[in-house]
């Protein structure tokens, strides 16, 4: 029987994968596509929602079609807290396309699953012929059961039973059976119209759909913290629009093609990001000119946050989101924060802020920021970085500083400068 299943090797060069499907060993796997396959996204904290729920979901429904559209033509629906992802033809790249569900913030766990006639004959013989290939490897499985429809005539413990028989009787015995620390767990699924067999879900992105928390402006620098701020940010639901501050010639145009890049690999989670590309070298010369030394920087963020506030209004976005995590830097003391956010006349999300270095480090490298990061090209704020910088500034203080640069005209002119980005490019 298993003639029926076309075989698909792996390319690792072609296909990168997740880090969430690296840390689900999904890369160990071989891939194989029967026609009665179908993907079970479940979700996470959106299956707590009340009367509006309806709302989310048509939003998450919308996120994943956009987001699997590449791989082919799809029957996308919902029931039950659980999103249907049903081929209607050949997939295109059957591993690309899971990682893609795997990157959709909305879904807490994707599956692979076998779609059957609702009854135990047909269960077993899909059980015997679909989960095989997903136990090459193990060691021991424990056999579960799941029965929405409580009119199915057996019991769920009665259904795991029969399950666990027949993948016993399919690998010849060469798994054993555990029911507290197995390898694997195989599901049968008994829903409203049909089965479902599976083995191990693979955890996802979680978090909500973005598109149902609003717009927000990120300032993007070239760093590890902003992106991963946008990413936080994006997975409570937030649709991300980003702007980056340049400082050429003083900054290279490799420095804005590493931000771009950075833009790109988000866009894997966040979906198409607009980067809107600011001039601020105008603006640091008449700091450098006017204004004490260690006064700079903070002036800096202020005219910053100014110009990203009146951007962000005519993108239609309610808030701006920072990388800073408190006393990372000297910019970013208590005291520091408290003289810059008062500069922007909307919120300021900053959700690094109780991270430390090592946790926002690791954010990076599991939605595959980091090493760009980390590529050796300065940003904005490098420039005219003074040598021995406020930590402890009062209002007063920076407000008289500020006067002295006026720098409302400077700022208009940034604006502008703009210059924008859409990434992906194909968006």
């Amino acid at each position: 029987m298993l003639s029926r299943f076309l075989r698909l090797g792996i390319s690792r060069k072609a296909v990168k994968k997740s880090p969430a499907a690296q840390e689900n060993s999904t890369k160990e796997r071989m891939f194989f596509y029967p026609m009665n396959e179908i993907y079970l996204c479940k979700y996470g904290e959106l299956a707590l929602k009340g009367l509006n729920k309806g709302q989310f979901e048509s939003v998450l429904l919308a996120n994943i079609r956009k987001k699997i559209a590449p791989y082919g033509s799809f029957r996308v629906f919902s029931s039950q807290s659980t999103i249907y992802v049903e081929p209607l033809g050949e997939i295109v790249n059957q591993s690309q396309l899971f990682s893609a569900l795997l990157t959709v913030f909305g879904i807490s766990t994707v599956c692979r699953a076998a779609k059957t006639e609702k009854n135990m004959e047909s269960i077993v013989a899909t059980v015997k012929e679909y989960i095989p290939p997903f136990l090459q490897g193990k060691h021991s499985f424990r056999a579960s059961a799941k029965r929405a429809d409580k009119k199915f005539p057996l019991t769920s413990p009665e259904i795991a039973a029969i399950t666990g028989a027949a993948v016993l009787e399919a690998t010849g015995g060469r798994i054993s059976v555990s029911m507290d620390n197995p390898d694997a767990t195989v599901t049968v699924e008994i829903r409203e119209e049909f089965a479902f067999v599976h083995a191990d879900a693979v955890k996802a992105a979680g978090g909500m759909p973005v598109g149902t928390a609003g717009r927000a402006m990120l300032l993007l620098s070239g760093g590890i913290d902003s992106p991963v701020a946008g990413y936080m940010m994006a997975k409570r639901g937030a649709k991300i629009e980003a702007v980056h501050f340049e400082s050429f010639p003083y900054t290279s145009e490799r420095a804005k093609e590493k931000v771009l890049e950075l833009a790109r690999i988000m866009s894997n989670y966040c979906g198409p990001i607009r980067v809107n590309c600011v001039s601020v070298t105008k603006i640091q010369e008449r700091l450098k000119d006017t204004v004490e030394e260690s006064y700079f920087t903070l002036l800096l963020r202020r005219s910053m946050m100014r110009i990203a506030a009146a951007l962000a209004k005519t993108r239609f976005c309610d808030a701006l989101i920072t990388g800073e995590s408190l006393g990372q830097v000297a910019s970013q003391t208590m005291q520091a924060i408290t003289v810059t956010d008062p500069a922007s006349d909307i919120p300021v999300f900053r959700p690094c802020i109780g991270l430390d270095k090592e946790e926002i480090i690791e954010i990076a490298r599991k939605t595959d920021t980091f090493e760009t990061s980390v590529l050796p090209y300065e940003d904005c704020c490098t420039v005219f970085a003074p040598r021995h910088p406020k930590t402890r500034p009062t209002m007063e203080n920076v407000l008289i500083e500020e006067e002295k640069a006026r720098l409302s005209l400077l700022e208009k002119e940034a604006l502008d400068s703009l210059q924008i980005y859409f990434l992906p490019e194909n968006e």
